[in-house]
């Protein structure tokens, strides 16, 4: 338990809890009288680091997201707006759960894997904020449907792990997923990995997670790949970094695409047309709208006919709009590798010419 002062004067701690007074008149003051640190030896009842920022963040949350800064496993989950954060922790202020479903699919968790650091002697991952979370594009234009379906399997998870962990005291989260990788690897479990298989529910841990991926897929419009099998790591990456220079260009533009606006920008106002004008060409939808290739070759393939076929340069979106679902992110770096193989030429304003 944490005696937590933030927000009240000495006078109202004295006068409204006076033994708790005592208490830390007796075991902290001592301590800060010698703090070289004025504002710690002033505000000795206080944390010295009291998050001030974040706590207003978290005001008028009933919960919040947390991962652990190192971990073997990058895990999110909940925790209740009662309990206080420490600094192990990375203290993420939503309390949506399609925001957590988003963080704890793999198309994030790789994000987070490839652009964190290492750390120990177990070469541990390290979710670093700036780089991990600030710059990670989240999906946009999701229906609603979509969106309640990662809700409700993300929140199943959650409160799935919170039971298991609960119910059994042994088990930790690092034991759970421990076995989760050994599932998904193929390897079969040794008589400790399947104790904690049973008790822990580990299959159904398992489904949640499959379901969620599937799911966060289709939210970026790549859930026919991830189907297929045909959605690899390197693909995913490449259209995240992509996705975020979209991002960036958009922001750029006036158009910022807040997780929570009504506490980052309190009268803000979301655009009629999700879509922000980048100054490319205006192009009438197309009549014959095509399913996406599943192979590269075929892709590349369609992208170059839809450029050649066209009569003046065509930005990323204009393209995308030529096939089913897709996204400019999608065939974004498609014309990025025709143009380095020298069949597209990019011009400056980010239009792709045959």
């Amino acid at each position: 338990m944490a005696i937590d002062l933030y927000g009240l004067t000495e006078n109202q701690v004295r006068e409204r809890y006076p033994s708790i007074y005592q208490h830390i008149l007796a075991t902290i003051k001592p301590h800060r009288d010698n703090n070289n640190r004025a504002s710690y030896k002033e505000n000795w009842w206080i944390y010295g680091e009291p998050r001030a920022e974040l706590r207003k963040a978290l005001l008028d949350l009933p919960r919040y997201i947390v991962t652990i800064e190192t971990a073997k496993h990058r895990v999110f989950q909940f925790l209740p707006i009662t309990t206080l954060p420490d600094n192990k922790l990375i203290t993420i202020a939503l309390s949506d759960s399609y925001q957590l479903g988003i963080l704890s699919s793999n198309i994030h968790t790789l994000w987070a894997l490839h652009s964190g650091g290492r750390l120990g002697m177990g070469d541990d991952p390290v979710y670093v904020k700036s780089r991990c979370f600030d710059p990670f594009p989240f999906p946009v234009e999701v229906p609603a449907a979509l969106k309640e379906r990662i809700r409700n399997e993300t929140e199943d998870l959650d409160i799935l792990r919170k039971r298991v962990l609960a119910d059994n005291v042994d088990l930790t989260l690092t034991k759970l997923y421990n076995v989760l990788e050994a599932l998904r690897s193929g390897r079969a479990l040794t008589e400790v990995e399947r104790d904690i298989h049973d008790r822990g529910l580990i299959g159904l841990i398992h489904r949640h997670h499959d379901a969620i991926d599937a799911a966060v897929a289709d939210a970026y419009g790549w859930g026919e790949e991830h189907r297929a099998g045909t959605l690899d790591d390197e693909t995913i990456l490449a259209r995240l970094v992509a996705l975020n220079k979209e991002r960036a260009t958009e922001e750029a533009r006036g158009l910022i695409r807040y997780l929570r606006p009504e506490f980052q920008d309190p009268g803000y106002h979301a655009p009629v047309s999700e879509r922000l004008d980048l100054d490319e060409a205006s192009i009438p939808p197309p009549s014959n709208v095509i399913s996406w290739p599943a192979t590269l070759a075929e892709q590349v393939g369609a992208v170059q006919a839809v450029l050649a076929a066209a009569s003046s340069p065509l930005g990323p979106h204009d393209i995308a709009r030529n096939f089913k679902g897709k996204r400019a992110a999608t065939v974004r770096p498609v014309l990025d590798a025709l143009a380095g193989l020298g069949m597209a030429r990019r011009l400056t304003d980010g239009r792709y010419a045959a």
